[in-house]
Order: C-alpha cells, then sequence, then structure tokens
C-alpha cells in the first residue's frame, strides 16, 4: 500500500494524463459499442417518420431493416478503415497530434448525430456513426500505443491495461445511460448518441498541456533533450539514466532499418514467433465467447424467472463485474506477470464455458440449474477480465519494437474490426443451430490458446524491447538450433564409435 501510494505522488503527471487519455479515448470507443442498441427502436421509428414526412409512404420493413442494418455495420467499415490509415500517420506526426485530430473528428461526428433529429435526417446518423468509427480506428491503436510508451517499465502492464479498462468503463457507462430512465428515451436519444463530444472535447482542451511519448521523440526525432524531459514531466525529477540507455539501444538496433510497413512485417523472420502470438492473441480474443456470454444473458435471467424490469438492470451488473475485474487485473498484472493471466485465463475460462453449457442442458430438469448458470456467467466475465483482457493488449505493446509496433497494430486492428463484421454475421447462424453447445467450440479455442502462450510466450514484464526480442530468438528454429542439432548427433556418433 505505502509503494502504490508513493508512485501515486511521484507520478501524478503520468496519471493525470491516463485520465486525460481515457477520458477521450477507448471510453468513447466502448460507449458506441453499447450504447447504439438502446435507442434502436426510437432510431427506427425516426427513420420511419422521416420517410413518411418526406415522400407521403411508408417504408417497407425489409428498407428499415438494411438501413438500420447499415447505421450498426457502418461503424466496423469506419473503424477498419482509421485503423489501416495511423499506422503511418502515427509514425508522421506522433501520438499526441493524431489524438488531437481524432477528438475534432469525435466533436464533427457529435454535431451530425445531435442535429440529425432537429434536421429531420437519418442521413445524418449515417455520417456520424461513419465519423466515429473512423475515430475508432484511429484511437483503439494509439490509445494503447501512447500509455505504454509514456510508461516507466514497472508501471507499464499497469499502464497497457489501462485502455481496455476505459473500453470497458465506456461500455458500462453506454448501459446506464442508455437506461429509459435516463437518456434512452424517444425525445433524448440524439442527445446519448452525441454525448461523446463531450469527451473528445475535455482531451482536446487538456491533452496539449502533456507531452508527446519519450520513446518517439528519441528514437523517431532524435530529441534526447525533448525525451529526458518528457520523462521527467511525466515520471518526476529522477536519474533515468538507465531507461535512456534502453532507448538508445533500441534506437541503435533501429538505426540500419526503416519503419516497417505491414508487408513487411509479416515477411520479417526474425519477428515471425511475435506475429504468431499476436495473431494468437486477437483470435483467441474474437473467439473466447464472450459475444455469446453476452447474447444469452437474457435468455438466462429469464428462465432463473427473474422479474424482467430487473434484467436490464442485472445485465448493467455483468458489465460492471467485467469493469472491476480488468481494474483488478491492471493491479495484479505487473506482480504476477502477462504470461500466467493470460494460460491461466484461458484455462478458467474454458473450464466455466464446459460447466455452464451443462447447467444450460439441465435447466429443464433441475429449477436451481438456472441459478448455476447465472453464476457462471459472472465467473465467465470475471476469468476474462482478470486475465486474457488486459493481459493480451499488454503483450501486443511489448513484444514489438519502435519500428514495428504501429504496423504489428495495423494488424491486430484490422483482424479485430473484420473479425466484428464476419462473427457478427455467422453468429446468430451457429447460435440457432448448435444452441448451449456453441460454447464447447469457444472452450476448445480457450484451452488450446492456453497451450500454446504456455509453451511459446516467454514473460515480458520488467524486460525492455531488446531483452524480449532476445527470448523470442531462441524459439526460431534456423540455423541456430541447426547447428546445435548437428552438434549433439556428432557427438552421439563418437560416443558410438568409442
Amino acid at each position: 500500500m505505502a509503494s502504490f501510494f508513493s508512485n501515486l505522488v511521484q507520478y501524478q503527471r503520468l496519471f493525470q494524463m491516463f485520465f486525460v487519455l481515457g477520458i477521450g479515448g477507448n471510453l468513447l470507443c466502448g460507449f458506441q459499442i453499447s450504447v447504439i442498441n438502446y435507442p434502436s427502436m426510437h432510431i427506427k421509428r425516426f427513420i420511419n417518420e422521416t420517410w413518411l414526412e418526406r415522400y407521403s409512404s411508408p417504408l417497407h420493413q425489409e428498407s428499415l431493416t438494411l438501413l438500420w442494418s447499415l447505421i450498426v455495420s457502418i461503424y466496423c467499415v469506419g473503424g477498419l478503415v482509421g485503423c489501416l490509415c495511423i499506422g503511418y500517420l502515427s509514425e508522421k506526426y506522433g501520438k499526441k497530434k493524431c489524438l488531437l485530430f481524432n477528438c475534432l473528428l469525435i466533436i464533427v461526428a457529435a454535431l451530425h448525430v445531435g442535429f440529425s433529429k432537429p434536421a429531420k435526417s437519418f442521413e445524418m446518423i449515417l455520417i456520424g456513426r461513419a465519423l466515429y468509427g473512423l475515430s475508432a480506428g484511429v484511437c483503439l491503436n494509439v490509445h494503447i500505443q501512447y500509455a505504454g510508451e509514456i510508461s516507466p517499465k514497472k508501471l507499464r502492464g499497469f499502464a497497457n491495461t489501462l485502455p481496455p479498462v476505459f473500453f470497458t468503463l465506456g461500455k458500462a457507462l453506454g448501459q446506464i445511460m442508455g437506461l429509459r430512465d435516463l437518456l434512452g428515451t424517444e425525445s433524448l436519444w440524439h442527445l446519448l448518441l452525441a454525448s461523446c463530444g463531450i469527451g473528445a472535447l475535455f482531451q482536446l482542451i487538456f491533452l496539449p498541456f502533456f507531452p508527446e511519448s519519450p520513446p518517439y521523440l528519441l528514437i523517431k526525432k532524435g530529441d534526447k533533450e525533448g525525451c529526458l524531459k518528457a520523462m521527467k514531466q511525466l515520471w518526476g525529477e529522477g536519474n533515468y539514466q538507465e531507461d535512456m540507455d534502453d532507448l538508445m539501444k533500441e534506437k541503435e538496433a533501429l538505426k540500419s532499418t526503416k519503419t516497417m510497413g505491414v508487408l513487411e512485417l509479416i515477411k520479417e523472420p526474425s519477428l515471425r514467433w511475435q506475429m504468431n502470438i499476436l495473431v494468437l492473441l486477437v483470435m483467441t480474443l474474437q473467439l473466447c465467447g464472450l459475444n455469446a456470454i453476452y447474447f444469452y444473458t437474457f435468455e438466462v435471467f429469464r428462465t432463473a424467472r427473474l422479474d424482467e424490469d430487473l434484467i436490464p438492470y442485472i445485465s448493467l451488473g455483468v458489465g460492471i463485474c467485467e469493469l472491476f475485474s480488468m481494474i483488478l487485473c491492471s493491479s495484479i498484472i505487473d506482480r504476477f506477470g502477462r504470461r500466467i493471466l493470460l494460460w491461466g485465463g484461458y484455462w478458467l475460462m474454458a473450464l466455466v464455458l464446459t460447466f455452464l453449457v451443462a447447467t444450460l442442458l439441465l435447466k429443464d430438469q433441475v429449477f436451481w440449474m438456472s441459478y448455476c448458470s447465472v453464476i457462471f456467467i459472472f465467473l465467465f466475465i470475471v476469468a476474462y477480465g482478470t486475465g486474457p483482457a488486459g493481459a493480451s493488449i499488454s503483450v501486443m505493446i511489448e513484444i514489438f519494437n519502435q519500428s514495428a509496433r504501429s504496423s504489428a497494430l495495423v494488424i491486430s486492428g484490422t483482424i479485430c474490426w473484420v473479425g466484428l463484421v464476419v462473427i457478427g454475421m455467422i453468429f446468430p447462424f451457429l447460435v440457432e443451430a448448435l444452441g448451449p453447445f456453441c460454447f464447447l467450440i469457444f472452450a476448445g479455442v480457450l484451452a488450446i490458446s492456453g497451450i500454446l502462450i504456455y509453451l511459446f510466450l516467454p514473460e515480458t514484464k520488467g524486460k525492455s524491447v531488446m531483452e524480449i526480442a532476445e527470448e523470442f530468438s531462441t524459439l526460431h528454429f534456423g540455423k541456430n538450433v541447426l547447428q546445435i542439432v548437428g552438434r549433439k548427433s556428432y557427438k552421439e556418433y563418437t560416443c558410438t564409435k568409442l
């Protein structure tokens, strides 16, 4: 506890910057993902009424469904475009300038959505949602990098888990504000969707008072004095020679290499294992069964005979449970490390899903099985939030150097956005065909991923980028391994001869 308060005092400016980054960053992305479901009926009614007023005829149900689907899905399309663009932009202009521009983008989007109802234009909702998606593609990439790069090594795990914490906080905030007791009403839904502009304005005002990330200043700009000044501004007065030496080693190692593009990173043999781990982490997050859990939540609560009026609030409790689990992860990740939180979390989630399938199948035979299902849903959320949800992001940041990090996050972001679209299309059919047995697929994915992480991911806690790269180099089955095998064969042959 004493160590916590001493860090809080020494790194107070750093924690202030975390807060500014989070309020205008991942919090808004999580908010937009969760909040769109609450005013859906009001938006559909608004579209229909607007169409009727314009053309004196009602909109066909198929066309209305198509327009609503477009409003929902265009967010993912915008996110994919933003993700593909931000790698180049963040390397050229820095994380700080990209986020400031992103704030302006969010404010423009909020104005479009906010004035769509007074202007009687559902097209403005489409434009606003597309701009929100574009900003999310930028933010999810830059916020993660920025938070990790401004942190000292001993707080790096904590810093890397903060973006998903703010993302989860945004989802919970969207669930709260979307309730019919607050802004989820027919008269206020446009203000609900436009409220993201407040967080963006907050960041736009306060972010200029904070520095660019020290690694970017030293490695990309060659500004040694600016780098040291940024460290002292964020970390307080002290001797940061060791941190400067680590950055200088990375700078020297990258002197002969330029910033890698996406294709160059994919083809780079020395980063092959890092890329394998990156793809494994992203795909496991997509296929861990979290969406299935949220899909089944209402059905399980109804089966447990809970009051219909209470179900939205209990579902909100699931989101808040995820938030507190993420906060717990951020507090323990620098003590336990990333590796154990990943493989341990995967195996625990797989075990919980297996028990959940059993309780869902037996709910009609044994009445109290429905209550067990509710408990297992909360246990799954705790296992997800405490382990993989935070540790995955931290590992993605730490295993790549400055020249490859942006492109690596572009790849992970692209997989995430494409996965959201594809899984969103396939998942309903999967649930309809398999029912509760679909959880066994997710359990299998989690079990296999846990084994692979246990075998092939080195611990990254408290290590520099160069130290992590050296550990990964032992996994490369190249000339060194062949030489070792050759020497071993030679010795065996000599012994046999003697």
